[in-house]
């Protein structure tokens, strides 16, 4: 099905004409394999040419790829039309037919999770990596459009470890360069379809890091590219860790915040990238984890827990490790609220929140400021008063790559505000995120009780003296009968004091 003839056409033909064959095109019946393989020739044809026609307006094939989804065409051979576009997809190589084929998958991937596992399995992610790859200047708007499809596909489906192994160095570099680079892309300026790729990378690295394979040789372990590019070439693409911090400050899908800290993890955590960002940076990444952990909800458990796994590298491995000590009274506020104490707003704390919370406790610099030290006896008292009486197995590391790797949300969940609204949290006297109930609307001011008061007079330049307001008239009616004091007086008994 992916070879087809492209019809002559020429720039000046009718849109509405396009757009009528098209229509004409997705409503005809099909009733084998060939009318359905005619249809979709025609279909790509009729797309490519309204691109084409239209100035390369990506607008228009995702319209296009809409009517196809909708149509009777589709609904009723989805099987074997998905089989086709994937195989077309495997050997197209223009890039006016691969915007349609593109946008199909992508679409139809998004609304059936069946077909992103369908790809793989196809060995679609090899295809993708050999489009992708030094393609961009060819056509930016098809590039961008295969990065997402390999991102989408790639969140929704585990890759097979053949697949990883395909992807080289020269691929990951080459992803780096691009967001290095300034972006010709006004919606876009910051790359983020190339960095959710690299970040979708590095999670399927992570996965496959974690599976058990007896056939694998253990002397050949699968290297992650992305973290290893970073360990190498670090100094040369500072661009995409001020991005990821900026991104994870902004970004309210959870899927996508646990990508960033999945990562963020591994450069914590890995000696040859202690200090891959600027020490700024780690400021306002150490910022954003503060206000996000005073925020999240007590549902968004997980996500917590990823939250205070990166805390505890950022502030023992980093810059930050180092005087003078950013925050460091806030950090110690944050870490007695997240135990619980002392604070109504949040529910007792569970077991691995109390781990995490005391293993973030014990970094030095955290460690020296508390008071009374850690280890004491005062300590250990403290430590029974707020609530936790965890044993010294417990409050001993045992994080692991598994332990981050294994935490997932479904694309598309917007991680919720624990103030509702998504506004910005309120902070105390020392400017510590605190979590606060949402105002209510002031009550409405009552009317006078007289109507509407009047309004004072001025004369000569002075307030002019109203006449007070008649009182209103007397009702006359039975007066009431005033009864006499009684004749014998009331004697008052006064206490005793008492000797």
């Amino acid at each position: 099905m992916a070879d087809f003839d492209e019809a002559p056409y020429t720039h000046e033909e009718d849109e509405e004409q396009l757009w009528g064959e098209l229509d004409k095109c997705v409503s005809s019946k099909c009733d084998s394999h060939e009318t359905i393989d005619d249809a979709l020739r025609t279909w790509i044809d009729l797309t490519t040419r309204l691109r084409d026609h239209l100035y390369d307006s990506q607008e228009e094939v995702v319209t296009c790829t809409r009517m196809l989804l909708a149509s009777d065409l589709f609904q009723a051979n989805k099987d074997y039309v998905r089989t086709q576009i994937i195989y077309s997809l495997l050997q197209e190589d223009e890039a006016g037919p691969l915007h349609a084929i593109v946008s199909l998958l992508l679409l139809d991937g998004c609304q059936d999770e069946t077909m992103f596992p369908r790809m793989v399995n196809e060995a679609c992610f090899p295809r993708l990596l050999e489009l992708i790859n030094g393609r961009r200047d060819q056509d930016p708007g098809l590039h961008r459009l295969l990065l997402q499809l390999m991102y989408e596909m790639s969140r929704m489906e585990r890759l097979r470890v053949d697949d990883l192994t395909m992807v080289e160095d020269e691929f990951v570099h080459y992803l780096f360069a691009l967001i290095e680079e300034l972006s010709d892309d006004a919606h876009d300026p910051y790359h983020y379809p190339t960095i959710r790729v690299l970040l979708v990378l590095n999670e399927q690295y992570m996965l496959a890091s974690t599976e058990v394979d007896d056939s694998a040789s253990p002397n050949s372990p699968l290297t992650n590219r992305i973290v290893k590019c970073l360990s190498l070439h670090g100094a040369s693409f500072r661009t995409f860790g001020e991005n990821i911090i900026l991104l994870l400050n902004r970004e309210t899908e959870t899927s996508l915040q646990l990508l960033i800290l999945k990562l963020l993890y591994l450069l914590f955590t890995n000696k040859a990238t202690y200090e891959y960002f600027y020490t700024n940076d780690l400021r306002v990444l150490l910022d954003v984890i503060i206000r996000n952990l005073m925020d999240l909800p007590d549902e968004k458990m997980s996500l917590r827990h990823t939250y205070l796994r990166v805390l505890y590298p950022l502030l023992a491995h980093t810059q930050l490790s180092q005087p003078p000590h950013y925050k460091q009274d806030e950090i110690l506020r944050v870490l007695s609220i997240l135990r619980g104490s002392h604070n109504v707003h949040f529910a007792p704390a569970d077991d691995t929140t109390l781990r995490l919370v005391d293993r973030v406790s014990k970094v030095k610099w955290i460690e020296e400021a508390q008071s009374p030290t850690v280890g004491s006896g005062e300590a250990e008292v403290a430590r029974r008063f707020i609530g936790i009486s965890l044993s010294r197995s417990q409050t001993a590391s045992s994080i692991s790559v598994s332990d981050v790797a294994a935490v997932k949300e479904k694309p598309g969940v917007q991680t919720p505000s624990r103030s509702g609204d998504g506004g910005d949290v309120a902070t105390d006297d020392d400017n510590v995120p605190m979590a606060t109930r949402p105002k209510k609307p002031l009550p409405e001011v009552p009317k006078h009780r007289h109507g509407v008061p009047f309004a004072q007079k001025f004369a000569n330049g002075g307030p002019k003296k109203t006449p007070p307001k008649a009182p209103p008239p007397r009702r006359w009616g039975r007066m009431k009968t005033v009864e006499k004091p009684p004749t014998d007086p009331v004697q008052e008994t006064v206490p005793e004091q008492e000797a």
